[in-house]
């Protein structure tokens, strides 16, 4: 007897006088309702028998027991019948209870001897019964008072329980001691084991087979198939469930059988299934040699250590194809265990089968040989035997983009870059280009395995008789046609030696996190492909930052989500950002980049956020819903909290009591309304009736957003649209949805101008679609509102979780000449910001001069910037690289960045790389512009020529040379973008397919508000800023490749017939080496680089003179000519000045903005009516709401859309054709007076005021009817 037995038999009567009188009935409750009435309960350590004796009186069947024998007598009499002396470890019944109690007892059982005697209690429990415990709340093992205990906590609990396949619902909560002098809290748990189903028999039809097997998934850890023949249908259905019992660190095993009987065997499936095994996976066929094999099992197990816990089988009819799981009428017996020792059987005959002779292991080499034998019967011979897959074919978008692609590889590049939103299918456009192009070996490059094994399977779709393979930390396969890598296995020198560098003539490269970058780059320095394809659905440049420089800065195509619900591949959103009151997200830890998974669950799962998102959802939701949750604690809790309420809810994920196959099935017929998941990848939960999207968890990045959200937007037979229910919180890590929806600016200033926008309701949104945010996030939104590069770094170190580099920066609009008056240069700023290691640092401060010049050095051409990319590319901080070297990996370098090839004299664009005279030209530019050729006296450069060989004038020290290499290139990566900018595209490679503008009659062109051309002298500006703005046909032909929008700032120009006046809006055309024509007597905007590598413009006349000088002239008198220099580049040439209102032309407008459009000042007396003259003007101005509820009859006038030129208005009732008002609308032409139409749909948007949008200049064409006139314009 131990010490905890001697206490209880010492101070029994103690014991029994402190807890007899507790009042259990609350608790009591709860337990009881899991029960019919007259259930047999064992009370398992009944103590006083307080307990038994109240299940006794309220009618139930009890059993009772305790350890200590002199509790028992006492329990005895006060039961009033017999309690035994036993122990847990004596409990050996089987299935025998229908509830068991174990209140407060079996806190004594050692933590080792806990899950055996669980078990024990488990076993004795009836299927459908459930169980009670309770423990000290807390974790671990302790002594007190003489006593040994064990603590158990919610985490504890669902350990325990989560072990058992057959755990129905685990409920577990916190009370504290009813006895008056304790204050412990005590942690209580329900766990109900499932009923076995009373029919073993599945019969297909509404009965699938489907479900029943990913049911068994989800508790197995065992799974062997053994089948006659497998279609690539049925397998697809299949493979969530398989590849999940593989993820990495689960000690699973999954067995496939399958034959080569009669050839019915897909090839697809096989490979697909050499994928799996490749994952973990052991598949064997068995070679039927003119023979047959009818086999259908498919057997799971559960094994609890080396010990069989339970297991199921089902023996039958059904085959691996869609039609035996899903539609047919297939029986399949199920056989269960423990309870019918057939599983045991079928499970060793299933081991023998695996090791017969006639057995093989699946290979590349085997299925090719198959494929060479295999004759189908013509005729099926069985369900699904003949079941085929229809071709993938490109959808429109994608047959855009390979033409795209097709164009840019035409046009000599060798990178591209394709943004294409979540749901249009960004590997299938990979493998369709790899067909196009004809590779004959492909390297697909990712940083998640899960990306990996779907870019797999959607190969092997494309490409079936290319053998597959992956390369990561599990598999290394080499010799195949397609290889999926993970770049942290495959960038380490070791793997990289194994493969030459022309080995894949096609590379993908999917969207990559910031930090692989380096990664990445040093892989695509090994390997030349003929063909480097980037991929990325983030709208954002400054999150594509990254791959788009290593793909060049050539962005082939590009397609963001509004195309593509434009396009109708995608369903229409309803969006509703909601303030996610509940929850105070400043208190959760925030490190690298992401909260703290522990405390952000213990935040989400709780009562007053559950009972906010269920309002919500009620409110707004549809039929079937797809909730994200951040745990599958948080996912069981609010399935808990939906289910209570009365809505159909239900978790599932990895290891959930729900099958995946299961929860579709059931959202599908309209039984389970809200699927509440974890994983996106993993889960693979994914249906195109899915008409709701809740989104209860903070995304880590805005593709793990669009890509959540991209699970609703697939189209379905009667879904009109899908909603949104968005909970944001009060951190900055939510501000990146905005920005990956809407594609809103990094900048605090840009997403607060958003905020306002949509306050206004006056987003820019595809058809079908609304956005409505609560007032409490648009007020947080425009608080944000501020300037100033400081504040543009924080809001992008915010969003993207890290410091930004220089480049997203520049791209996200900041302005760089300000942030270099600010902090001197980037790395100063970025030092001042804390975010700047200790190594970087002193790499900092060393070459501080050297970076300097790297980021402001003058650039009238690239050439500085591709030999620093050559460099980097060579490793050649290290060590010095010879010249002949470097020219030849500069000359490959221009060759990918097709544009800067126009910098090159003619003659030298199609020269060798290995040719004399291309090493020669190149040490006599940028070799001898960075070794101190065209360096005043008295300077250093910053790079030296020894010998034949070029180097770093200081050297680098080992260590700091990866840092100062990887600062260098961030530097470069800035610069050449902000170059191609300036670049005009020749129309030959402008291989960005453009959609259709909305409307016909106007081209919508690029405008740079940041770019000022000067009008006077030299001034600074900036394109790192784009907006775009719509012109009508009445400006001739525009191509948006070409021309371009700017704002004149002075008053040089302003003379002349056509004068250019300060804050003027610029129409230009820009001008290239191929197409610069005469600029003799033309107004040209002229470009240079100021002493501190920031871009200047002006704007002048350009003039020659006799001995053949240019000089450029000012239209003012007052401004003296200025003769052309060397340094000097012709931008642009100017087609004329833009009217303001032809800018504002189906812009949205508040009723008080619109008078500023014409230079008047807003009052309500003039502008609170629907038709306003401006006589000195010679403007009317009509503001024309469509629908008018809430009007007297006699003023709701009749205003439509008679087509997309034509619109009919009627006048105010005191109009008539022969008032002064009237013959000013019919004869506005002769009398030189301009109509400007301004149109709502409704007064109201949002419960506030709506805007107008302005439709531009109306021209009148016939008219009708007298006070009021009806009138039909033309647009």
């Amino acid at each position: 007897m131990d010490d905890t037995d001697q206490y209880y038999e010492q101070f029994a009567a103690e014991f029994f006088g402190s807890t007899v009188g507790v009042d259990m009935a609350p608790i009591h409750q709860r337990f009881l309702t899991q029960l019919a009435a007259g259930a047999h309960i064992l009370d398992a350590g009944c103590g006083s028998g307080r307990d038994a004796r109240a299940f006794s009186k309220a009618g139930f069947q009890v059993t009772a027991f305790d350890a200590s024998a002199e509790l028992a007598r006492l329990a005895s009499a006060h039961c009033g019948f017999d309690v035994a002396v036993r122990r847990f470890e004596d409990v050996d019944e089987l299935g025998r209870f229908d509830g068991i109690w174990c209140c407060a007892s079996l806190l004594h059982v050692p933590l080792a001897a806990m899950p055996a005697t669980l078990d024990r209690l488990w076993r004795a429990l009836r299927p459908g019964g459930t169980l009670y415990v309770s423990f000290k709340h807390g974790t671990g093992e302790r002594v007190h008072g003489g006593r040994r205990f064990t603590d158990a906590d919610e985490a504890t609990l669902r350990q325990w329980f989560g072990r058992w396949p057959d755990a129905h619902q685990i409920d577990v909560w916190l009370t504290d001691d009813q006895r008056p002098d304790r204050i412990e809290r005590w942690t209580n748990a329900l766990a109900t084991r499932k009923r076995v189903p009373s029919q073993r028999l599945v019969t297909g039809g509404a009965d699938h087979f489907l479900p029943h097997l990913s049911e068994a998934f989800t508790w197995a850890t065992q799974a062997d198939l053994a089948v006659a023949f497998i279609k690539t249908t049925g397998l697809r259905l299949l493979l969530p469930d398989l590849e999940s019992m593989l993820e990495a660190g689960a000690p699973k095993r999954v067995r496939v059988l399958t034959s080569d009987y009669l050839d019915i065997t897909d090839p697809e499936a096989l490979r697909l299934l050499l994928l799996l095994q490749e994952r973990g996976a052991e598949v064997r066929v068995y070679t039927t040699q003119e023979g047959s094999f009818h086999l259908k099992a498919y057997i799971f197990a559960k094994l609890d250590g080396q010990l069989l816990a339970a297991g199921t089988a089902f023996i039958g009819s059904s085959n691996i194809s869609r039609q035996a799981l899903q539609d047919g009428l297939e029986w399949n017996y199920r056989v269960v265990y423990p309870g019918d020792s057939g599983f045991l059987e079928a499970r060793h005959r299933f081991d023998e089968l695996f090791g017969h002779p006639k057995t093989v292991a699946l290979s590349d080499a085997w299925i090719e040989a198959y494929e060479q034998r295999r004759l189908p019967p013509s005729l099926p011979i069985a369900p699904g035997s003949h079941e085929q897959e229809a071709p993938p074919e490109p959808t429109k978008i994608q047959h855009e983009a390979l033409a795209a692609l097709t164009a840019s590889r035409d046009g000599g590049y060798r990178r591209g870059l394709v943004v294409l939103a979540t749901g249009l299918g960004k590997t299938w456009l990979a493998a369709f280009d790899a067909v196009r192009m004809g590779a004959r070996r492909i390297l697909f490059v990712a940083h998640r395995e899960e990306i990996l094994g779907q870019a797999a399977a959607t190969f092997v779709r494309i490409l079936p008789k290319k053998r597959m393979g992956y390369y990561t930390g599990r598999s290394r396969d080499a010799d195949v046609d397609v290889l999926c890598a993970s770049v942290q296995t495959l960038a380490k020198a070791e793997h990289l030696e194994r493969f030459a560098p022309q080995h894949f003539d096609y590379v993908v490269i999917d969207e990559f996190h910031h930090a692989a970058a380096g990664t990445y780059r040093r892989l695509l320095a090994h390997f030349a492909p003929s063909f480097l394809l980037g991929l990325t659905a983030t709208p954002d440049r400054t999150d594509q930052s990254d791959i788009l420089s290593l793909c060049d800065d050539n962005l082939v195509y590009s397609c963001h989500l509004f195309a593509g619900i434009q396009a109708g591949l995608l369903a229409p959103f309803r969006y509703h950002g909601i303030q996610d009151e509940s929850v105070d997200y400043r208190e959760v830890p925030w490190r690298n980049g992401r909260f703290d998974p522990e405390q952000l669950s213990n935040k989400l799962a709780t009562l007053a956020r559950a009972r906010h998102a269920l309002r919500e959802w009620r409110s707004k939701a549809q039929e079937r819903t797809l909730a994200f949750c951040v745990s599958t604690r948080h996912a069981d809790y609010m399935a808990e909290q939906f289910t209570r309420a009365g809505v159909s809810a239900a978790a599932v994920y990895a290891g959930s009591t729900l099958g995946r196959a299961q929860a579709l099935e059931k959202l599908h017929a309209g039984t389970l309304q809200v699927v509440f998941s974890v994983d996106l990848f993993n889960e693979g939960v994914d249906l195109p009736s899915i008409d709701t999207v809740m989104m209860l968890r903070p995304t880590e990045s805005k593709i793990l957003f669009l890509q959540q959200l991209g699970r609703g937007l697939r189209r379905s037979e009667g879904k009109q649209h899908l909603v949104v229910l968005d909970f944001i919180g009060n951190h900055h890590s939510f501000l990146q949805k905005p920005q990956a929806l809407f594609g809103v600016g990094s900048t605090y200033q840009a997403l607060a101008a958003f905020a306002r926008k949509a306050e206004r309701h006056a987003l820019d949104l595809p058809a079908g679609c609304y956005v409505n945010y609560d007032l409490a996030i648009i007020d947080f939104l425009k608080s944000l509102d501020s300037r100033g590069p400081q504040k543009d770094y924080e809001a992008l170190r915010d969003v993207l979780g890290r410091r930004p580099t220089l480049s997203e920066l520049y791209r996200s609009g900041s302005s760089v000449q300000a942030m270099r008056q600010q902090a001197g240069q980037w790395f100063a700023l970025v030092r001042t910001m804390g975010d700047l290691s200790e190594l970087e640092s002193a790499v900092a401060e060393r070459f501080q001069a050297l970076l300097r010049e790297v980021e402001v050095t003058a650039m009238t051409k690239s050439f500085k910037m591709v030999l620093l990319e050559a460099l980097l590319e060579l490793d050649g901080l290290g060590q010095p690289v010879p010249l002949q070297a470097l020219a030849q990996q500069s000359r490959g370098v221009l060759d990918r960045r097709r544009p800067l090839l126009a910098d090159l004299p003619a003659e030298l664009r199609s020269i060798a790389p290995t040719d004399p005279t291309w090493a020669h030209y190149w040490r006599d530019n940028p070799v001898k512009a960075w070794t101190g050729g065209n360096r005043p006296p008295g300077t250093t450069a910053p790079f030296k020529l020894e010998g034949s060989t070029f180097a770093l004038a200081e050297s680098v020290r080992g260590e700091m040379a990866p840092a100062l290499a990887a600062m260098l290139q961030e530097l470069v990566d800035y610069r050449l973008a902000a170059y191609e900018v300036r670049l005009d595209p020749e129309p030959a490679g402008n291989n960005v397919v453009p959609f259709p503008a909305k409307r016909r009659d106007a081209v919508e062109l690029p405008y740079f508000p940041n770019l000022k051309i000067a009008c006077g002298h030299f001034k600074t500006g900036r394109t790192d800023s784009e907006e775009h703005r719509t012109l009508p046909q009445a400006y001739g032909p525009l191509d948006p490749s070409r021309h371009f929008i700017a704002r004149a700032t002075g008053n040089s120009m302003d003379g002349g017939k056509n004068p250019v006046r300060d804050g003027d809006y610029l129409l230009l055309e820009l001008m290239s080496p191929t197409r610069a024509g005469s600029i003799t007597g033309n107004v040209v905007a002229i470009e240079r680089q100021d002493e501190s590598g920031d871009n200047q413009y002006l704007l002048r006349v350009v003039s020659k003179t006799r001995d053949g000088q240019y000089v450029l002239k000012a239209n003012n008198p007052a401004y003296e000519d200025m003769p052309a220099t060397d340094e000097m580049r012709t931008l642009a040439r100017l087609r004329g000045v833009v009217d303001p209102l032809d800018l504002a032309i189906g812009h949205s407008f508040l009723r008080e903005e619109i008078p500023a459009l014409f230079g008047e000042v807003f009052t309500p007396g003039s502008w609170n009516v629907g038709h306003v003259t401006l006589n000195d003007k010679k403007a009317h101005v009509l503001l024309v709401t469509l629908n008018k509820q809430g009007k007297a009859e006699e003023h709701k006038y009749l205003d439509h859309w008679i087509d997309e030129h034509h619109f009919h208005w009627q006048s105010q009732n005191s109009t008539t054709p022969e008032s002064k008002r009237g013959r000013e609308i019919i004869e506005h032409e002769r009398r030189g007076i301009a109509i400007h139409l301004f149109v709502r749909d409704g007064k109201l948007a949002g419960g506030k005021a709506a805007p107008f949008v302005y439709r531009g200049q109306v021209t009148y064409e016939s008219h009708q009817g007298s006070g009021p006139v009806s009138v039909v314009f033309s647009l």
